[in-house]
């Protein structure tokens, strides 16, 4: 890898797509809003705007603090500005994300279905994730059913009556989290959203690389988007600065882009998404700064 090849392609890129991208990705910020507050106001009710700016806050925790401790922040934010237990609001977070995780999943193996050749990898791994995506839609469904068994299973338990009274108040706050996405409506909602979320995400990366001057096709997009996606779950960097390189290199290069119009493609994606996070963020810091 020459890194003077690197730094004159992202010197090449042209505005007009980097314009693009950065709209993309404002307009999917806004749509995840908008999917959060389907889950939150099955108990509540929030405006579009306090959910964005709790949003916006949470994704600058994901950047720039180890362990998502975004998604802490931004539960926190809107728990506090409601009467929803932070357990709860934590909980639809987190669901967000599992069923994100389901999306890419799902979205990645219809996209393999298309490409040829296929890289051996990509196939093995999209097997795996499907039963552990499949795992945990399965788990969204059952789990606020079983609410009267772990009531029984804690009561039996020879616990202490205050850490009983605890743990059986925080198993209620989950399920009932959980409980957000049983409704036909609500699910309806929030999947049709997620569909646009991740067409606005992946046209965003095709808009990043058309100004780099390579061509990505919707497939690809969806793929690295999803590789992406699920490698963000593991323990990384704050930023996920090194794995995101990886991974980028990993998923482009086998479809004939080179390491360094990879590696140039990532960083610039990477740029315009701090670039966001960081505006947005630092408002939302500004404007939730005490709670209601």
């Amino acid at each position: 890898m020459e890194w003077s090849r690197v730094w004159r392609t992202i010197a090449s890129a042209r505005p007009p797509y980097l314009a693009a991208a950065v709209g993309f990705t404002v307009f999917s910020f806004f749509l995840r809003a908008l999917r959060w507050r389907i889950l939150l106001n099955a108990e509540a009710h929030f405006s579009v705007g306090t959910v964005f700016w709790a949003n916006s806050a949470g994704y600058l925790g994901n950047n720039f603090l180890p362990a998502r401790a975004g998604e802490v922040i931004r539960s926190l934010l809107i728990s506090s500005r409601s009467t929803l237990s932070k357990t709860y609001v934590l909980t639809t977070a987190l669901g967000e994300r599992l069923m994100d995780a389901i999306a890419l999943v799902l979205w990645s193996s219809l996209a393999l279905m298309g490409v040829n050749p296929k890289p051996q990898w990509m196939a093995g791994v999209s097997g795996t994730m499907a039963v552990i995506a499949g795992a945990g839609a399965v788990a969204i469904m059952v789990l606020p059913h079983t609410g009267g068994l772990l009531e029984t299973v804690l009561r039996r338990m020879p616990l202490p009556v205050r850490l009983r009274s605890i743990l059986l108040r925080l198993a209620e706050q989950i399920l009932q989290g959980l409980r957000a996405f049983h409704s036909w409506r609500r699910f309806a909602g929030f999947v049709g959203l997620t569909v646009i979320v991740w067409m606005s995400d992946s046209l965003c990366a095709i808009a990043a690389a058309r100004a780099l001057g390579i061509t990505l096709s919707f497939r690809v997009a969806v793929l690295l988007l999803a590789a992406l996606g699920l490698s963000s779950a593991l323990p990384s960097t704050p930023g996920y600065v090194g794995i995101y390189q990886f991974v980028a290199e990993s998923v482009l290069t086998p479809f004939g882009i080179s390491r360094d119009a990879a590696l140039a493609f990532i960083l610039v994606l990477q740029a315009l998404g701090y670039a966001v996070v960081l505006v947005f963020g630092l408002t939302a810091l500004y404007k939730l700064q005490r709670p209601k």
